[in-house]
């Protein structure tokens, strides 16, 4: 069987594309895609499309999305995570437990979120991490996101530990800095796991090295 889907566990350090490119060459297919980019630094599922199921896409990216996340505060970076630059940094001494469980509160629900310029929206025809690595800013538009569930896992400065449930177009980047301004503070994502993407969880994932036909899953529409 050669259509279907194979649900990963990605590791960090590789593109989502790395994984795909890995499954095509274990596979002796062609036609793999994935359902929904994941950043090298992030971890957890990632669903492969194969053979017909790549048409596919559309019905995954509707899909709500689980994470885990820790914010850390104090260093603020070009990228919003650990592989970019150090652009500020500030005290965090006086943000308590209290203060973060104001600050998530309002983002629960819909709300508008303008996407990093290391995300792969489009301006104007060019990808805004395509424009960000030449040193480019270019205004870019917010769009309305559901979050449906968001709550702190751990307290433990510099490092705030959250889990969200959200829908398709979220940047959980952008969430964590836009808390860290929300707590007169500045801080970058450290840590992104991606638990589910709607019914496939990180619990019936594989390891890279353990793709094989066995592990393909039929999927429809």
């Amino acid at each position: 069987m050669r259509d279907g889907i194979i649900i990963i566990n990605k590791p960090k350090g590789i593109t989502s594309h790395d994984v795909v490119a890995y499954a095509r060459k274990k596979l002796g297919i062609k036609r793999v895609g994935h359902s929904g980019t994941l950043d090298p630094q992030a971890t957890g599922v990632l669903v492969l499309l194969l053979g017909k199921c790549t048409k596919l896409f559309d019905r995954f990216l509707d899909f709500d999305k689980e994470y885990v996340a820790t914010l850390t505060l104090g260093v603020k970076t070009s990228s919003g995570d650990t592989d970019g630059k150090i652009l500020a940094t500030c005290d965090y001494s006086h943000v308590e437990e209290k203060m973060v469980n104001n600050a998530l509160m309002p983002y629960v629900g819909e709300i508008l979120q303008t996407p990093p310029m290391v995300s792969a929206v489009k301006y104007k025809g060019q990808r805004l991490y395509k424009l960000a690595r030449k040193g480019s800013i270019v205004p870019v538009a917010a769009r309305k996101v559901t979050i449906k569930e968001l709550r702190l896992l751990k307290f433990s400065l510099p490092d705030i530990i959250f889990y969200l449930k959200c829908s398709r177009g979220t940047y959980v980047r952008q969430l964590a800095q836009d808390l860290a301004h929300d707590l007169d503070c500045v801080g970058h994502v450290s840590k992104i796991e991606r638990l589910s993407v709607g019914p496939f969880n990180i619990s019936s994932s594989i390891s890279l090295s353990e793709i094989g036909e066995s592990k393909i899953q039929p999927f429809s529409s």
